[in-house]
């Protein structure tokens, strides 16, 4: 699936850390990009040529007419000029051997039109066949802070890195908004490098994030994120920086759900594309921020505490007793355990904390505490050391001129001397107060704005140190079954996309998933006879591929005792269909074995073209649309992944035993979960969606399928699902949303 493997650092090196630079369009037009190129590049330890046809210097810098004039061939070429021009000086640059191109011109696949495209390609073959690597177009352009090479047409973006580099990498696919983010440098955040995208024709966001994992400048990546074309190859960079052990913090914009295909099935609707990018996330262990003005908080606590958590609990020390409980509740709601004092620590504190405190935690020294500030530091440097507190929080309520700032000095103090992590939560309107700045361009302590973000940062990091597999991810190799289910998918029964569901379950029982003894009937007299033959309880049900779920429609009559209830049931379900479904092809009726008695699943698939196919699991019947209690997963499965996805459902207390009640077959269920995936992978290209729903799990039998949908990606007429035609009913739920 990967369309090339991901760059690394000696890929672009000669892009992102080159020693030399040629600036193509450099101008002494005051606001023009060649202009502010140059003078981004004033503090940049390399050597910076202009390249211009009517000028021999701009702004100090030696300028020539063409790139084959300068003494050397530089590394990297900033494209300043527009995308009439911008074509033939990538080629004149891939032919000196320079290794890396920023373009920055636009008027390409951005526009939609093919004249944009056909553009973009030709600049994406010519820096292929040279090995040059290029950054756009479209771009805003690159930065690395630790050469001061601000390779960028923002103005004043040399000027914001002109100080001490941080170790904070940027990655951001919008560059106005990733720029916007560079600006935390004015409340002390530091920055390693910032990589805009643009449109990235050749260079995108996995590269970027493949050579920071291996940059030793930097220790947390941060990517802003709308999309990406081949979701694993993304998800191999993510994985690769765990290995390095820097954590990929990810905030994904465009997160709506605006298809305008009605699925058929209750998967087709539960699991959109925001579904699909949560599950690789946490397949691959990024750190999904799904609220922008937290992202840099989070990016920076993880940056000032690389070395993870010494202890499992959160300790809580406040001089406020509500905002003590603000954070405890916090912390409570992100599963923080909030550990009782150490003996030592609260030795400590029995000699600072009033009578009218609480000596707990959390901790409230109340405010008596500021009469003598130097106790304070005493109480952080106790909490601190407390050995059963992996991070400390301490809240700031009311700021003073006289207080606030000696508080910023001894949490700093503190926080630079701990192997502890120490956040200030700053509860105070006055947003830049004394000891506000102090704090936010300190390098140990992290300020959070709201107690929520936090604890729920404090929740994220603990989680993520914990984390031991960044193992590359497995590819499946195909079942033994695999062709015969294919063929059975494509066999052209019918002209209608989805399969019957006797045939879906025959493709089921392939892969090992048990599935109801059934036989397919069109008499009654032939009911009966089935029904005897099996033995009761049956239920029975209409077989059509135009009527997708049968109960809607009083397709299905179950718990059928007798020979003389089958007989009337086919015979009612027969009068009944021909109204409910008019025009609905009815192929017959399956008489069914019953399942018997227990809990419900839903197992289903989506083929999603970033990201493959995918499992939706979740709390099956009748509820499912209501519930909604799915999540998604990425194939394949093994066995442990399939037993902790089970074990995260709503239903996992139930399937283990509540309330003294027996277990059922947890360990089968898994096994059906793992075929599912195998399914699935097979399956993948020609169907378009499959659904198992429900898989009754009983203590008798273990799981069974009891009902199967599965949906051609091709109709046997050759059209696809789109404009295959639709199942004559469609007066269903699901339909009625369409």
């Amino acid at each position: 699936m990967h369309q090339r493997p991901l760059y690394g650092r000696d890929d672009l090196r000669r892009l992102i850390e080159p020693k030399s630079i040629a600036v193509v369009g450099a101008s002494p037009t005051q606001g023009s990009f060649g202009r502010r190129t140059l003078e981004n590049l004033r503090n940049f330890t390399g050597a910076v040529y202009g390249i211009h046809p009517k000028h021999r210097e701009i702004l100090g810098r030696p300028t020539f007419a063409k790139l084959a004039d300068l003494p050397e061939v530089p590394d990297c070429v900033i494209v300043c000029v527009g995308q009439n021009l911008a074509e033939s000086v990538i080629k004149e640059a891939a032919d000196l051997g320079i290794g890396g191109a920023i373009v920055y011109a636009s008027g390409y696949r951005e526009t939609g039109d093919a004249d944009g495209e056909a553009a973009q390609l030709r600049l994406l073959d010519t820096a292929r066949q040279a090995g040059l690597r290029l950054a756009g177009p479209n771009c805003i352009g690159l930065l690395n802070a630790g050469s001061k090479a601000a390779m960028n047409f923002m103005t004043d973006c040399g000027e914001m890195i002109a100080g001490e580099a941080g170790s904070i990498a940027l990655v951001s696919q919008s560059g106005a908004l990733g720029y916007s983010l560079l600006q935390g440098v004015h409340r002390g955040m530091g920055f390693s490098k910032f990589l805009a995208c643009g449109n990235s024709v050749d260079v995108d966001v996995g590269d970027y994030v493949s050579y920071l994992a291996e940059d030793p400048d930097t220790s947390v990546i941060v990517c802003l994120l709308e999309g990406v074309s081949d979701g694993r190859r993304f998800m191999e960079a993510i994985l690769k920086a765990g290995r390095a052990g820097k954590p990929v913090i990810v905030y994904k914009a465009a997160n709506g759900e605006a298809s305008g295909k009605a699925a058929m099935s209750h998967t087709g609707t539960l699991a959109g594309s925001a579904e699909a990018y949560r599950a690789a996330f946490r397949r691959a262990g990024a750190v999904l921020v799904e609220d922008f003005e937290a992202l840099m908080e989070v990016a920076t606590f993880f940056a000032r505490n690389p070395q993870g958590p010494n202890g499992e609990g959160v300790g809580v020390m406040a001089t406020s007793g509500g905002a003590g409980v603000i954070c405890a509740d916090k912390a409570e709601e992100n599963a923080l355990p909030l550990p009782a004092l150490d003996d030592a620590t609260a030795e400590v504190l029995k000699d600072i904390v009033p009578g009218f405190g609480s000596l707990a935690n959390p901790a409230d020294l109340t405010a008596e505490v500021l009469k003598d500030i130097s106790t304070f530091k005493a109480a952080v440097t106790a909490f601190c050391d407390d050995p059963r507190f992996g991070a400390v929080v301490v809240p700031l309520t009311f700021v003073h001129e006289t207080t606030t700032g000696v508080r910023a000095r001894y949490l700093a103090e503190v926080a630079a001397s701990t192997g502890t992590a120490l956040a200030a939560v700053w509860m105070n309107e006055w947003l830049e107060g004394p000891g506000s700045r102090d704090l936010d361009s300190d390098a140990s302590v992290t300020v959070f704005r709201s107690p929520a973000r936090c604890m729920w940062t404090i929740r994220q990091w603990m989680d993520w140190h914990s984390r031991t597999d960044w193992t590359p991810l497995a590819e499946a190799a195909a079942d033994a079954v695999a062709r015969p289910a294919a063929e059975l998918l494509s066999a052209p029964a019918s002209a209608a996309a989805a399969l019957t569901e006797s045939a879906a379950k025959e493709i089921v029982a392939l892969y090992g998933i048990p599935v109801p003894a059934e036989q397919v009937v069109r008499t009654p007299e032939e009911a009966t006879a089935a029904a005897e033959a099996m033995g009761y309880p049956v239920v029975l049900k209409v077989v059509s591929p135009d009527i997708l779920h049968k109960s809607e429609v009083g397709g299905v009559r179950v718990g059928l005792a007798s020979a003389e209830e089958v007989r009337n049931a086919v015979e009612a379900m027969a009068a009944r269909l021909a109204h409910a479904a008019a025009g609905a092809r009815i192929e017959g009726y399956s008489v069914q074995q019953m399942a018997g008695d227990g809990p419900e699943i839903l197992l289903g698939a989506r083929f999603d073209p970033v990201f493959g196919p995918l499992i939706l699991l979740g709390s099956g019947g009748v509820w499912v649309e209501i519930l909604k209690d799915v999540r998604v997963y990425l194939t394949p499965l093994d066995r442990k992944a399939a037993l902790e996805a089970i074990d995260e459902m709503t239903l996992a207390r139930v399937l283990h035993g509540a309330r003294g009640e027996a277990p059922y077959d947890v360990e089968a269920l898994a096994d059906v979960v793992v075929a599912f995936s195998r399914m699935i992978r097979d399956l993948d290209g020609v169907a378009a969606e499959i659904e198992l729903n429900p898989v009754r799990i009983t203590r008798d039998n273990g799981p069974m399928a009891v009902d199967a949908l599965i949906v051609r990606s091709v109709a046997p007429d050759g059209s696809t699902v789109d404009d295959a035609a639709c199942p004559a009913v469609k007066g269903t739920a699901q339909w009625a949303n369409a």
